[in-house]
């Protein structure tokens, strides 16, 4: 399993400087703001809605907390338990924050005592199973980020009770698969991106449980084959990312029904063909694929097989991203032409 860095504008810092200048921020705003600092290097800002605690370079769990805190962020420290009572004093939690540290294990009961919990961001530990139970008192839940983590696999009953998700993060994992019916209860949930882990393959009902899905990232996988049952649930999909596997075959009916499609992603994969009929529900004249498409860095096979594609590429050019990059890798004639160079010629 891969090992995951945080890319992003700050890349450059040291950890311990980074955190230095996040605990100088926090007491300029503490100052400025009237805060004080509390308990076990933490600051509380209080509200008419609650407190908000930020505890900076902990490592272990405050051992206390104000009774209306709603919001709590640990971050960027070296926790490395979740005592499974840690939570029993603050049942209006709304928002927890644990990203960055360095916990590899949760108990089955520590979100028992927030049943209003609504975002839990687990962002960067060292998870490699959620223990069953975990979210039977999580059906508030909304956003649930487990992002480069160590899950090497999860089960049918892994994310019973999540009734109200409408997020989830699973990316950046090393999960070579998925249990079918994982998602059946899901029936909320508007984003789901199980981008960058080991995924050879995919159970055909893994979306049949979400009804309003609008985003999926399934990019930086091991995928093969797209098969025709997949996404057909989908028809509110509007962001679809394929790119960075090893798809080589897509079944003529995987795309029908995603009539509300605005952005694919078929780039760096293994596709020489397409079947007909493919790309008809796609783009003009049933949508405009208003954010565009791009099926660059693919092995095409520019014969009479493409003739589809063409005629679809000349309907929706104006929308393709990596244009140059689009080319024949055969046959030997047309090795390197541009596609488009092709639309009309075939």
């Amino acid at each position: 399993c891969p090992t995951w860095a945080h890319p992003g504008a700050w890349d450059w810092i040291p950890t311990h400087l980074f955190r230095m200048l996040l605990l100088l921020l926090a007491l300029y705003v503490a100052s400025t703001e009237g805060i004080t600092p509390n308990f076990q290097e933490c600051l509380v800002l209080h509200s008419a809605n609650g407190s908000t605690v930020t505890c900076y370079s902990p490592t272990v769990f405050p051992g206390s907390l104000p009774a209306d805190t709603v919001h709590l962020s640990i971050e960027f420290s070296n926790l490395t338990q979740l005592p499974v009572a840690a939570l029993w004093d603050v049942p209006d939690l709304v928002e927890l924050h644990l990203s960055s540290n360095h916990l590899e294990s949760l108990s089955s009961n520590v979100l028992l005592w927030v049943p209003r919990l609504r975002v839990l961001d687990l962002t960067g530990n060292a998870l490699r199973s959620l223990p069953p139970g975990l979210f039977h008192a999580s059906a508030a839940l909304d956003t649930l980020v487990l992002k480069e983590n160590r899950l090497h696999d999860l089960n049918t009953s892994s994310l019973q009770g999540l009734k109200a998700l409408g997020h989830l993060d699973l990316s950046g994992n090393c999960l070579r698969s998925l249990p079918p019916q994982l998602l059946a209860n899901l029936t909320s949930l508007r984003v789901l991106d199980l981008g960058n882990n080991l995924l050879e393959s995919l159970p055909e009902d893994l979306l049949q449980g979400p009804l309003q899905l609008d985003r999926l990232h399934l990019e930086g996988n091991q995928l093969a084959v797209l098969g025709a049952k997949l996404l057909a649930p989908q028809g509110s999909l509007r962001y679809l990312f394929l790119n960075d596997n090893k798809v080589a075959t897509v079944a003529a009916g995987a795309f029908q029904g995603l009539n509300q499609l605005d952005m694919l992603d078929l780039s760096n994969n293994s596709l020489a063909s397409t079947p007909q009929g493919l790309w008809t529900s796609l783009g003009r004249p049933a949508r405009d694929m208003g954010d565009g498409f791009d099926i660059s860095h693919n092995p095409w096979i520019c014969d009479s097989k493409l003739h589809d594609l063409y005629r679809w590429l000349d309907a929706n050019r104006h929308k393709m991203f990596s244009q140059n990059e689009t080319q024949c890798a055969g046959p030997k004639a047309l090795k390197g032409q541009r596609l488009l160079a092709l639309v009309g010629s075939q």
